[in-house]
This record gives C-alpha cells, sequence and structure tokens, in this order.
C-alpha cells in the first residue's frame, strides 16, 4: 500500500470527519458557551455538514499540494448521481400526496392486523416499508417510514428508549430490505451489472432471508414496546378531511416519484422531473405542505461530502478487503460498513477479478447487515436521520446510542444470511 502524500492526508481527515460525526454533541454546548461564534459551532454540530465540511477542507489541501488542476481534477472525476438522486426522491416522497398515499396504504393493511392501530401502523412502517423500498428505492422507503414515524409514533408521548430501539431497526431494516432487487440498494447497485446479479438472483439469494430479518426486527420491537405503541396515537394522525389530498393529485405525484425511480442513473432526467414536481406542488399549494427542501439538501451535501472523501479511501480499503476469506470478509465488510458508506466498499469489490462467488455474496451480504450501524453506513440513512432527529431529547440523536440500538437488530441479519 505505497499511498501518496495526499492519500494519506484524505484517510487522516476521514478519520476526523468520522471523530467528528460522534461529537456533534460537543460543538452544541460549544455553541451555547460561546454565543459569539454559536452560529459556526451549530453548524459544525450538525451531523449532516461534517463530511461536507471535511470534504471541503480536503479539496483546498489538494489546491496547496496539488494545484488547481489536480484538484479540480479529482473532484470532477467524483460520482455524484447519488447524492442527487437521494435529494430528488426525498422531495418527492416526502410531499403531502405521496405521504398520504403510503398512509392509506399502510392503513388499509393495519385493518387487517388483529392489534391495536397505532401498534399495526408502527409495525408496517418498520416491515412492510422497508422491504417496499426493494421497489420505489431505500432512500423513498426511509423517507416515507421515517415522517410515518414521526407524525403518528415519535409525535406522541412516548419513551426515548424506544425511539432509538425505532430508529435502530428502522434503519437495518431499510438497509437489508433493498435487498430483493438489484436496483433498489446502492450496494447492490454498485455491482449487479459487473457480476450479472438479476431479479431471480437477488430473490433467491438474498431476498427471502433479508424478509424473515426484517420480519423478526419489526416484530421483536413491537413485542418489546408493545404496551407503549397501542396508545401511541399521535394527536392530529388522521389528516381532515377538507386537508386529504384528492385522489388524482396523488396520482400525478405517484408518477414523478416512478419516473424518478426509473431514471435513478440520468441526473439530467430526474432532476428536469424534480423541477417539474417543484412547479407543480406550486401550482396547486392546497393539496401541498412546504416541500422539505432544507432537509433534502443537508442529506445531499452529506452523501456529496462522503464521495468526495470516500475517494480517497481505495488504496487501503481494497487491499484490506481482498485479504480476507470469503467467511472473514462477511464479518470484515459488515464492521467496515460502519466507518464508510456500503456502496463504496461493495464498488471497491466490483474492481477486482477473478472473486470467487461466496467471496461476492459475503462481501455485500455484510455491507447491507452493517448498513444501519452508523449515519454514514447506508446512504438512505442520513435522510431518516434528518426527519427524525427533532423528536429526540435535545433535538439530536445521540451517535453512540443509535449504534448500540442496531446491534441487535444487525445480529438478526447477519444470522439470517448466514445460517438460512
Amino acid at each position: 500500500m505505497n499511498a501518496t502524500t495526499m492519500q494519506i492526508l484524505g484517510a487522516a481527515l476521514f478519520g476526523v470527519a468520522l471523530i467528528h460525526t460522534f461529537s456533534t454533541a460537543f460543538f452544541e454546548r460549544l455553541s451555547r458557551r460561546y454565543p459569539k461564534h454559536e452560529g459556526l459551532l451549530h453548524l459544525l454540530g450538525e451531523v449532516e455538514v461534517v463530511f461536507g465540511f471535511w470534504a471541503l477542507v480536503m479539496v483546498l489541501c489538494s489546491f496547496v499540494l496539488q494545484g488547481k488542476k489536480a484538484a479540480t481534477g479529482y473532484v470532477d472525476t467524483r460520482n455524484f448521481t447519488e447524492p442527487l438522486f437521494v435529494f430528488a426522491i426525498m422531495v418527492i416522497a416526502g410531499s403531502k400526496p405521496i405521504l398520504q398515499l403510503s398512509t392509506a396504504m399502510v392503513n388499509g393493511l393495519a385493518r387487517l392486523l388483529p392489534v391495536p392501530r397505532p401498534l399495526a401502523v408502527y409495525f408496517l412502517a418498520l416491515f412492510f416499508l422497508p422491504l417496499l423500498g426493494s421497489f420505489i428505492t431505500e432512500p423513498a422507503a426511509m423517507t416515507l417510514a421515517a415522517l410515518m414515524l414521526r407524525d403518528r409514533v415519535f409525535a406522541a408521548d412516548v419513551p426515548e428508549k424506544l425511539k432509538y430501539a425505532t430508529i435502530g431497526v428502522l434503519f437495518v431494516n431499510v438497509s437489508i430490505g433493498g435487498t430483493l432487487t438489484p436496483f433498489a440498494a446502492p450496494p447492490v447497485l454498485m455491482v449487479a451489472s459487473t457480476w450479472n446479479w438479476d431479479l431471480a438472483f437477488m430473490m433467491s439469494n438474498f431476498g427471502w432471508k433479508a424478509s424473515v430479518a426484517v420480519l423478526i426486527n419489526a416484530v421483536g420491537v413491537c413485542l418489546l414496546f408493545g404496551r407503549h405503541l397501542a396508545k401511541a396515537e399521535a394527536p392530529g394522525a388522521q389528516a381532515p378531511v377538507e386537508h386529504r389530498v384528492p385522489i388524482g393529485a396523488m396520482l400525478v405525484s405517484a408518477l414523478f416519484l416512478l419516473g424518478t425511480v426509473v431514471f435513478a442513473h440520468h441526473p439530467a432526467v430526474f432532476l428536469g422531473l424534480l423541477l417539474f414536481f417543484i412547479g407543480y406542488s406550486a401550482a396547486y399549494p392546497r393539496h401541498h405542505d412546504e416541500l422539505i427542501l432544507r432537509e433534502a439538501l443537508l442529506v445531499a451535501f452529506f452523501l456529496a461530502g462522503l464521495v468526495v472523501l470516500g475517494g480517497m479511501q481505495q488504496w487501503w480499503l481494497q487491499p484490506v478487503l481482498t485479504s480476507m476469506s470469503p467467511k472473514a470478509v462477511y464479518f470484515g465488510s459488515t464492521a467496515l460498513t460502519a466507518l464508510t458508506d456500503n456502496a463504496a466498499l461493495t464498488y471497491l469489490g466490483s474492481l477486482v477479478p477473478g472473486l470467487s462467488d461466496e467471496f461476492k455474496y459475503s462481501l455485500v451480504a455484510g455491507a447491507v447487515t452493517g448498513g444501519g450501524l452508523t449515519v454514514i453506513a447506508n446512504a438512505p440513512n442520513p435522510a431518516g436521520f434528518s426527519i427524525l432527529r427533532g423528536s429526540f431529547q435535545g433535538g439530536a440523536i445521540n451517535a453512540v446510542s443509535l449504534l448500540l440500538a442496531a446491534l441487535l437488530p444487525t445480529l438478526v441479519s447477519m444470522a439470517a444470511f448466514e445460517l438460512l
């Protein structure tokens, strides 16, 4: 691993960004202690800003050490399709018509379950919507589930430990729930075409195992907090008749969502659709609440920073992965996913020729299994984080508490992919 000065600096800044991710509460305390610099310190206390900030530092260092041509050349070669797509899908999926459409679907299914409605809705948000992510993409599923949980469960008087258990299960279930198809989960998408993994392969090797794990995780947290959830109907959970969106408006918004999913690899197309959707929402304000543009932009900034910083980690990540046995790579990629985006791990694996089928399976299974351990582990996580954090004490989600909450559902997922 003969690294250049810039690569070593990139790895060091990546490590600093990781430490910063777990230290945002410290900056929030500093902002209250030093009101003169409250704005800057509060900005550094935003988890979504962390990787974008340190990516900027790295690019500035590149300007100094390598010059303008090398610095801009590196940035120009990064692929920002994923951050742009997550931005577009969050805005559309988080709109009032799509949220009411998904709520209607969940309410219809909830009536079929022999449990109190709040508990049924909670279960479906953690089971049905993560699996639906295999078809509408994981970022869309995360946005819908997070908004539903925020408005229908977290808005009620529920314990803080329930909220952490919920977000831990949500992050894990969305990460593995997108593996029924080859196009919805970012770590699968990175390798599917290279390794010829089609729908039949994903369903037979990943999909049914993921479904079992998602079910166990969702049932487990429902059993653990059932007495709180049964009475967790939030005020205003049911939209008044005068505020309900007409079916026609729901269908139009659903077509925008579908078009964005279909053209997920074509930024010029899905960003054009997003602009049309914003115009449509402005033309019919009575059918739309304020779009979640701020939250979506923060998430896109976070992911863009991860793309820039992550591009400097290939020199040490790829040798580490390829030095492992297929069995070791499963546990290794699960652990490494907590420290870097899981799509980056599988992408590096796709660059290595001659890998065995067992190695390929272990790499991807480990990447999706560890996708709920941290906010940076899976691309949709920052979306859920941004939407839900205001519901937690102090308006922040503790990174260590999230890690601990995600451990048990992660172990369930590991057992499903290894033993079934």
